[in-house]
């Protein structure tokens, strides 16, 4: 028998409390045994890196996450040098947990941008991909991915307007971001002095 595992990539810069639900409804709809937060190194996507340091990114994961078995980290993209390519962690892990089911976690927002992935129809040979979708998201449809009939689950969250661009600046301006992510999270970015 198979384990049924769910991949949550991101910065993570920092994680905040969209990232847990997100993380935990797909959990919950699609049936996870666990649920792995993946931060990357490096988005290709992105012009700019992470503020955070990759091993500060990886600790407030560890303070976000405790406590709740399901949840794990994964290391696959941090560990590696260079550009993080979904496809080519995605082919790792599939390769090193043979006996792993694994089923791909992104926002309905990140579905519409998929097309521009390196390699995206990889991606969806390799795994099934669960949408997660906001009341005032776009409505995922077959014709949104870059492949014929892919596997696909549809997740639906609460509207949550939380982001970790805006955690960042209002961290910058001296705003308070009690209950935007766990307070061990916001002790911690205290004490490092992050996002000043």
């Amino acid at each position: 028998m198979s384990r049924r595992i769910g991949i949550l990539g991101g910065s993570f810069d920092p994680v905040h409390y969209g990232h847990l639900i997100m993380a935990e409804r797909a959990r919950v709809q699609c049936r996870l045994e666990a649920v792995w937060f993946l931060p990357t190194s490096m988005n290709p996507l992105k012009q700019d890196g992470p503020s955070a340091t990759p091993g500060q990114r990886v600790e407030m994961l560890e303070l976000a996450i405790g406590g709740h078995d399901a949840f794990e980290i994964c290391r696959s993209e941090i560990d590696r040098d260079g550009p993080s390519y979904t496809y080519e962690t995605l082919e790792i892990l599939t390769s090193e947990n043979p006996d792993t089911e694994f089923v791909f976690i992104m926002g309905a927002d990140s579905l519409a941008d998929l097309r521009q992935w390196k390699n995206p129809e990889r991606i969806c040979e390799l795994v099934s991909i669960a949408v997660v979708c906001r009341p005032d998201s776009p409505q995922p449809e077959g014709d949104m991915f870059p492949v014929d009939s892919p596997v696909w689950m549809r997740v639906d969250m609460p509207l949550i307007g939380l982001s970790s661009r805006e955690l960042r600046s209002a961290i910058a301006k001296d705003i308070g971001v009690r209950f935007q992510t766990p307070r061990a999270v916001e002790a911690y970015i205290s004490q490092e002095e992050l996002y000043r």
